[in-house]
This record gives structure tokens, sequence and C-alpha cells, in this order.
């Protein structure tokens, strides 16, 4: 076995799916920093805000206010750098870095497709997509058209954990057995042309749809390994995460998917899109070509092995975590976060909290509005540990106001995938004396 995995450490292979990959990736993140920034969503989510919601454990994390554009420049220029191969190592730093901040500042937008942009260039960083067809090339005079095995498998690897693990939270009764939550969205795309008003209504297209995420999900990545069926597989990516765009708000996320699924296709196929690129910059390629590059071989690095194994340990035990927890997971949401569960759950909630003054022997209610926005306000209503770090955010505002002796309690209702609303915080426990930690959250009452 140990002379099998060094075997696989020394095979080489064309460096062509990692020249498009970098430049897909890159055109990508540059197009969605645009396109975030066009709507105003900086200003919205990072700036407007009074508080903010923070991970456990990133507290440190601080807001930057109008110092955050700085950051999203520097997304769009190393977005840009790394598209083109220039100083590759640093913008791929730089992106990861700064595009991870970025993410940490709010957690209220936390979507899956971030996460995974997050740990997708934190595993660039140490592969070589620089390697060929790049301006580094150009700079060093030296370029590899062949690179480890490896350096793409683990780019296949990362893609085929995201869809096992979002194929195996499907398997619930929720989405099997009761089409939720697509029962309670697809009837409201009614305004489709053609099949709005008739198949979004039909009660069998909700079952199938359910069905059919999850063989997906669980099949896709086998199916693109596979030479006799990659084709058609990357046709159903394609029309899996169109058809996905077209019915839900989920902005670049399957663009990301469709591109990043041609990293499955062999070298020939990429050669083909590179000679595509070379025409379209003729004027430029000419005159490249007249330079002589020396071509060198890329040798594996032990160390970075060494880091790429725990990266993968940590991805693919990180979204077990919620075995730890009793319950529903889609109701406490104890490690429902960072493990892949996508569109599983419609949850609504209704959170007010009181605040009892001991000294005075008083209480009241807290106007929420009046330090979270609409749509912070709508994610920390049904979220516990929004609404344990907001409990907090208000005792240290109250007692900066002269409120020495204080408690707080939150008055919850929530309801998950249509089922009655019901009571989710125990109205006796006084929140400030609940720290956040990985222990479970006794104080969520159970689903019934």
């Amino acid at each position: 076995m140990i002379l099998s995995v060094k075997k696989y450490i020394n095979a080489y292979t064309d460096s062509s799916p990692l020249v498009i990959f970098r430049i897909g990736f890159g055109l990508m993140m540059l197009f969605s920093i645009v396109r975030f920034w066009s709507k105003g969503w900086i200003e919205k989510i990072y700036i407007e805000p009074s508080f903010h919601f923070t991970y456990y454990g990133f507290e440190w994390v601080k807001p930057l206010g109008d110092k955050i554009y700085i950051l999203f420049i520097l997304c769009a220029i190393s977005s840009a750098l790394i598209a083109i191969g220039l100083k590759y190592k640093l913008a791929i730093i730089t992106f990861f870095l700064s595009f991870t901040y970025i993410e940490l500042l709010e957690k209220t937008i936390y979507l899956n497709h971030y996460y995974f942009i997050c740990v997708l260039s934190f595993l660039l960083i140490f592969l070589p997509l620089n390697s060929s067809f790049s301006i580094d090339n150009l700079i060093n005079n030296k370029k590899s058209n062949s690179v480890p095995r490896w350096t793409i498998d683990s780019i296949k690897l990362m893609l085929g954990i995201v869809y096992i693990y979002a194929g195996l939270a499907k398997i619930n009764s929720d989405w099997l057995l009761q089409a939720l939550p697509l029962k309670i969205w697809l009837p409201s795309k009614y305004d489709l042309p053609i099949i709005g008003e008739t198949l979004m209504q039909e009660n069998w297209v909700h079952f199938a749809m359910s069905w059919g995420g999850m063989l997906y999900d669980l099949l896709i990545p086998f199916l693109l390994l596979y030479k006799r069926t990659r084709t058609f597989a990357f046709l159903l990516v394609v029309f899996f995460h169109v058809f996905t765009r077209v019915l839900f708000p989920i902005g670049v996320f399957p663009y990301i998917m469709i591109i990043s699924a041609l990293i499955f296709f062999d070298a020939k196929f990429h050669k083909k899109i590179i000679n595509i690129l070379k025409k379209i910059i003729n004027p430029i390629s000419k005159r490249l070509s007249q330079i002589n590059i020396q071509n060198v071989k890329f040798y594996s690095n032990k160390k970075i092995i060494w880091v790429l194994a725990i990266f993968f340990i940590l991805q693919l035990t990180i979204p077990l975590r919620h075995l730890s927890y009793n319950g529903n997971i889609m109701w406490h949401e104890q490690g429902y976060r960072f493990s892949w569960r996508v569109m599983l759950m419609e949850k609504i909630g209704y959170t007010t909290f009181k605040i009892l003054d001991n000294d005075k022997n008083q209480f009241f209610y807290v106007q929420n509005e009046e330090f979270l926005t609409s749509y912070q306000e709508k994610q920390m209503s049904f979220q516990p540990d929004f609404i344990l770090e907001y409990a907090h955010f208000l005792g240290k505002h109250f007692k900066s106001k002269g409120f020495e002796n204080i408690e707080v309690f939150a008055e919850s209702y929530v309801s998950l995938n249509g089922r009655r609303s019901q009571m989710y915080i125990d109205p006796e426990i006084n929140l400030l004396n609940i720290k956040d930690s990985f222990k479970n959250k006794y104080w969520i009452l159970p689903l019934k």
C-alpha cells in the first residue's frame, strides 16, 4: 500500500486542467465581486448595520466601516491576477485572506457557496495553477507542462465532498417523504413561463425534484469521473444548476459549480479550450510564442501533501459534527453550517426579548428594529446562536445605559418546513448566564 501511495504521489499528468480551472475561478470571482458591489450590498450588509453577528471563535474579526471597500478592491484585483496567472501565489493568498475576512464579518449572509469559495481558495494556495499559460511563466522564463496528478485530483475530491455530503443531507423524512421544503417553494413559482402554472403546482413534481436532487448529488461525482458518462454528466450539471438558478435566487453558485466541473475532463479537452484562448489573444500570443520559455519539472512537496492531508481530514469530519447532538439538526442547527446542507429547510420565526430590571423589579421589551436591520432580525429570529449573541449584545448595551442588575429572556416561536409554530427557546432561562460553546444547547426546546 505504501508503494502504491508513493507511486501515486509521483505520478504526473498534463497541467492543462489546472490552467482552465485557474482562469475560470479567477474570472468567476471577479464577476461575483463586481456584482456584489454593483448591487449596493457592501453598504447594506457591512456599513449600515450598527451591530454584526459573528462566528464563534472569530469574535475578533471587527467591522472596518468604509474601509471594507479596500478589501473588496483587493479581492477584485487578486481575482484578475489569478485569472491571468500574474504573481499567482501572492494573488491567491491575498484573495483567500480578504475574501474570508469579509465573510467572517457578518454571519447573517452565510451561504454554502461562500464557504466553498473560502475552503477552495485555501486549497488553491498549495496547487501550481500558474504552472503553464500564465504571465508568471514569462516573468520567470519557466513553465511546467506536467504536474503531479494529485494536484488535479485534490480539486475533484473537494467537489466530490461537497456533492456527496449535500446528497447525504437530503436523506431525511422531510425531503424524501414529504417533499419539503420544495412543496412550499415551488407552487410560488407560478409566474414561470409554461411550467409555472402547471408543473410547479403538481405534487408528483415536488417529489420527483426532491428525489432527483438527492440522487443527483450522490451520483454526479462518480458520473463525472467515469469517462463514458462524463459528457452526459456535465450536461446534467449544466441543466441542474441553470434550472436551480431559474427557480431560486442563489447568486453565482450554479455557475461556479459548472465551471468547476470542467476539471473532470481530460487534458485534450482543456488543450482545445487553451487553443481557442490563444486565437482570441492572437496578436499577443504571436509575440509570446517567440519567447523561449524553459520547461521544468514540478516536484511534489511532502510538507504540502501533509498539509492537504490534514485539510481533507477536516473537510471529511467537520460535516459530521452534528452527530454529537440529539434531535432534529434542522431545528436546533447545531452542526448545521459548514456541512453542505443546501436548501433543506424553510424556517421562519418571531423572537422578542424581555429585559428584567431586578433593582426596580420591572421589565420591558426590546424593539429589535432599533439595533438590527430587517434582514438581520429575520435571520436572528430562528437561529439559536444568533439569539444568544444578540441577547448578550442587549445585556452589554443596557448595562452601559445604567441598568446594572438585569436579566435577558427570549420569547421565541419558530416554524420548520410548514409545521405549526412552537416555542423555540426556554423562556425561563436568563440568556446572559449562557456562554456560547460547542456544548449541547439545552435551552433550545425540543421539536414536537
